[in-house]
């Protein structure tokens, strides 16, 4: 801005220019920053209430029903039915079609990062929406060392970005516990049935190089106790 005559002038259109495009670059550097981390924020936030409604859930039932909540006591495909009545519901889809052209969940959902397509076997033995959008998936296997192993997607079915590790997160059940996989307090076998619980160098990895079908599914632990977990998601 200049001064002439003793009347003050108005900025030049070069000025302008340079001043917005310096205010450009800012913003290009910033903002990408600024999405992830409030993206990163509102994930977590969803996370921490996914784990609440599950635990709530899940001691409601063994007190109500009168057993713990185990796969002794609710084996192959019996979990769900019941565990459903503990949860405010907003649609229950049954085993595999709660997507309204009944996709399976490998075709909707990626793995930690993004290079392969979950199993659908981890998913497909109860579905349901909950009153706030969260989508629940249920795997009550046949295999007792399997366990009972609950995915959410924190922020809905319908909502990007759809991965393992990143909105989708998955817990075992346990008595009157919901256990976060990749915790050291996990019940389930690993696949090769040498270790009592599924450390994430066995089939449940959380590794950005992984080409693993099940790569994700033991990020749970890390997401809750990592304080910049999704700072750093690949």
């Amino acid at each position: 801005m200049k001064y002439i005559c003793g009347f003050r002038r108005g900025f030049t259109l070069a000025e302008v220019l340079i001043t917005l495009g310096i205010i450009g670059v800012v913003a290009a550097c910033t903002l990408p920053a600024l999405i992830n981390a409030t993206q990163g924020k509102e994930l977590h936030t969803a996370l921490l209430k996914s784990y609440s409604i599950l635990q709530q859930a899940v001691q409601r039932m063994a007190y109500e029903e009168g057993v713990a909540v185990t796969w002794t006591n609710y084996p192959d495909k019996t979990f769900a039915p019941v565990f459903k009545k503990y949860l405010k519901m907003l649609n229950s889809c049954g085993k595999l079609n709660c997507s309204s052209s009944d996709i399976k969940p490998s075709q909707i959902y990626k793995t930690y990062n993004k290079k392969s397509s979950p199993y659908n076997d981890w998913f497909d033995e109860g579905q349901s929406i909950l009153a706030d959008g969260m989508f629940i998936m249920i795997n009550n296997s046949f295999i007792k060392e399997h366990g009972i192993i609950i995915s959410v997607d924190v922020n809905g079915i319908n909502k990007k970005p759809n991965l393992l590790g990143h909105d989708v997160f998955s817990f075992e059940v346990y008595g009157l516990k919901v256990i976060p996989l990749g915790s050291p307090e996990q019940k389930v076998s690993s696949f090769d049935g040498d270790e009592d619980i599924w450390f994430s160098s066995d089939g449940f990895p959380c590794d950005i190089n992984s080409t693993n079908k099940n790569n994700g599914m033991c990020c749970t632990y890390r997401a809750l106790t990592e304080k910049d977990y999704f700072n750093n998601l690949p």
